[in-house]
């Protein structure tokens, strides 16, 4: 069985990525954004509120781009105070491949 290295999932094929985070109040989610928006091989960010308690809110972080750096985005959110609890989606290869609904979806 042939296998790829791991690091080089890691860099170049990631297109998508989906995480459940939990971080504090500060830095905003606008200033959260806009810095991992700045990543090499970024092209957009989207986080999503999901919850907040009294020191912490947990985000849904969706980052697309042609080549994500994951070690980068988790560098990042830890500057920021953040905590990964979770990847909940992975997309990686020459495209994005939107999922598709089937039977079995409803149950």
């Amino acid at each position: 069985m042939d296998k790829a290295p791991r690091s080089r999932h890691l860099v170049s094929d990631i297109k998508r990525i989906v995480l459940d985070v939990l971080k504090p109040h500060k830095p905003s989610l606008v200033d959260m954004s806009i810095r991992l928006s700045g990543l090499k091989g970024v092209d957009g960010v989207n986080l999503t509120l999901h919850e907040v308690d009294q020191e912490t809110e947990s985000v849904k972080v969706t980052i697309e781009g042609t080549s994500i750096n994951y070690p980068s985005v988790e560098e990042t959110l830890r500057e920021m105070g953040a905590v990964i609890h979770s990847v909940d989606l992975v997309s990686t290869g020459k495209r994005l491949v939107e999922d598709v609904r089937t039977p079995q979806d409803h149950r």
